[in-house]
């Protein structure tokens, strides 16, 4: 019977003296450590997509620059010049919605042999992007642009004006490039691909600017016309799969 009482009398002590020191001192703390561990094993591999297109427009940056004594001089000067210039230009057959001036501006010219700085006149600059969608007439456009007083042609580049069927092509070369290449290293490595859970792309450059030194012999010089050719160009799209590994 005495041991039975003990044992019954043993909680209830614990527990009473458990209450009395939380009253007295505070509640006992407790440390719980928790630790999360989250599978982030992936395998990224690259592909490649190539698809070569026809361009279909041409576009040619045109420039005209003059100098005088005065801002006025200068202005009048520029702006009668590149009248003619976008006159002519739309001669040859384009559209006023494909000319435009993407560059304006009149600045000082100054006299720096002299210890005093001294503006001497200034320089007037206008630029102006012309698309041309008749790839025959990019010749003439430049040609006609220069006798009309453009004395600055920056350069020819030629693209095609919907690249959404070219581009989608090389997407599904990529991808399919990139899927192969991830299943035989698989296979080779010794592990198995799990869901597909992130995808990246980028394209490279697929527009060729041609200098325009290059492409219009003896422009304004009395020679001969400007010979321009289109070619292809090249559509370059590379994309990266990320997968989970099993």
């Amino acid at each position: 019977m005495k041991q039975y009482t003990t044992l019954f009398l043993f909680p209830f002590v614990l527990f009473l003296s458990l209450f009395v020191y939380t009253k007295l001192v505070g509640p006992i703390p407790f440390a719980v450590n928790s630790i999360t561990t989250t599978k982030s094993d992936t395998f990224n591999v690259t592909g490649e997509g190539k698809t070569s297109v026809v361009p279909d427009i041409g576009l040619v940056s045109l420039g005209v620059q003059t100098s005088g004594p005065t801002v006025n001089a200068v202005q009048e000067q520029i702006n009668l010049v590149s009248n003619k210039v976008i006159a002519a230009v739309k001669a040859v057959g384009v559209d006023a919605k494909d000319i435009k001036t993407v560059n304006y501006n009149i600045n000082p010219t100054y006299d720096f042999t002299s210890s005093v700085q001294r503006i001497t006149g200034y320089q007037a600059n206008s630029s102006i992007a012309v698309k041309v969608r008749d790839l025959a007439k990019v010749n003439n456009v430049i040609d006609s642009a220069t006798n009309a007083g453009a004395n600055q042609v920056g350069g020819v580049s030629f693209d095609v004006d919907d690249r959404t069927a070219a581009e989608s092509e090389a997407r599904k070369l990529a991808v399919a490039d990139a899927k192969k290449k991830a299943e035989q290293a698989a296979v080779i490595a010794g592990f198995r691909l799990g869901r597909l859970v992130n995808y990246q792309e980028s394209f490279n450059g697929n527009i060729r600017p041609m200098p325009m030194m290059a492409v219009a012999k003896d422009v304004g010089l009395g020679g001969g016309g400007t010979q321009v050719e289109a070619g292809s160009n090249e559509i370059n799209l590379t994309v990266t799969l990320s997968y989970e590994i099993l």
